[in-house]
């Protein structure tokens, strides 16, 4: 009945008519399984029903923020609330071909149900032939987590240390000791914060996920039928049509391969794959950022001298402008244009960075 109450909050909130719609249609179906509920408790609890639903203070302040924010922005706390159809307002979303979480094939090398509409998109776009076609051409290519996060990470612990060197060389004078303390502190105080910055993220968002689609799995073996109807009308306000949609979704219900994926990617816009490992993303991220946060300090560590600020410029703009060039891996733009955008980024902190230190050293 929190379900139903926040559906309908939902739909009151949702600027579009169709969308409008699936959420009223969902919400009739957690009426549905509510009564199920209460059939069970009038058999197995001496027929005591609890009273009329009133939602409680949790329910009341997301129904709030709904209402001031809108669904959109608010998808991810609406899926931990158990309300269905957050996928739709994922990115490229707005068709079936758009989904950007298909059904993963299974275990067993088994593809997804075939779509029987084929037809061409009105902008000339071929529709998909199968559920595991659906995105295909956003997929994929050297824009995976991991590389992007390594090079921002590196791009943090660059841009940080160098600026916190730039900032203790413009205040103590450029005397290297204190430099190279201040960098190495820098360094070990920002790995570590990222380190546990993410381990926290990952292990909130794991456990989350972990939540959800344990509470899918109890709801599919308890009434796959509803399960299978709410599927079909996200299906369907996704443009499928309505016989399409209930053959696919009767489909991905019958086979537990992938129908508990496919749930939790379509219902809840959870992917079951993307848990990873808090302990993971923690030494990763420790990684990347001492490893960008180092280069810096290097003509410190060499001990070049009184030409070691000098040699930290040249090292932190060369590195800016590499990261930069990467980053256009991820952005599709120019990779000149990519790399001296950071690269003028940077400096402008750096300058910024050294004139405040300067000020303070002479101030203070």
């Amino acid at each position: 009945m929190e379900s139903v109450f926040l559906y309908r909050v939902v739909a009151e909130a949702e600027p579009a008519e169709d969308r409008r719609a699936l959420f009223r249609k969902l919400a009739s179906e957690a009426e549905a399984q509510a009564a199920i509920w209460v059939e069970q408790m009038r058999k197995t609890d001496g027929g005591h029903v609890p009273d009329a639903y009133v939602p409680d203070a949790r329910a009341r302040i997301v129904a709030a923020l709904v209402r001031r924010l809108g669904p959109r922005r608010m998808r991810s706390v609406l899926a931990a609330m158990k309300v269905r159809g957050m996928s739709i307002y994922s990115p490229l979303s707005g068709t079936l071909e758009g989904s950007p979480n298909p059904p993963a094939m299974s275990s067993g090398g088994q593809s997804p149900p075939a779509l029987t509409r084929a037809s061409p998109h009105p902008n000339g776009h071929p529709m998909p032939h199968s559920v595991d076609e659906i995105g295909r051409r956003h997929r994929g290519g050297i824009a995976g987590g991991n590389l992007r996060a390594a090079v921002f990470g590196a791009s943090d612990g660059l841009v940080s240390n160098a600026c916190l060197i730039l900032g203790v060389a413009g205040a103590a004078g450029g005397q290297g000791h204190a430099v190279l303390v201040s960098g190495v502190a820098g360094l070990l105080a920002g790995a570590f914060s990222m380190a546990a910055g993410e381990y926290v993220s990952v292990r909130s968002q794991r456990e989350m996920f972990e939540y959800q689609i344990g509470a899918e799995r109890d709801e599919l073996a308890q009434y796959p039928h509803e399960e299978a109807a709410e599927l079909s009308l996200i299906y369907q306000a996704r443009g499928l049509g309505k016989e399409d949609a209930d053959r696919l979704s009767a489909q991905i219900v019958a086979n537990p391969r992938y129908a508990l994926d496919t749930l939790a990617r379509e219902e809840l816009g959870l992917d079951p794959g993307a848990l990873g490992s808090p302990v993971g993303a923690a030494v990763f991220s420790f990684a990347s950022f001492a490893i960008g946060a180092a280069l810096p300090l290097v003509p410190f560590v060499v001990g070049i001298g009184a030409s070691a600020l000098v040699a930290t410029i040249a090292v932190t703009s060369v590195a800016l402008f590499g990261i930069g060039c990467a980053t256009s891996l991820f952005s599709g733009r120019g990779a000149m244009r990519g790399g001296l955008r950071s690269l003028l980024i940077g400096a402008a902190a750096g300058a910024v960075t050294y004139g405040i230190g300067r000020l303070l050293g002479s101030v203070v």
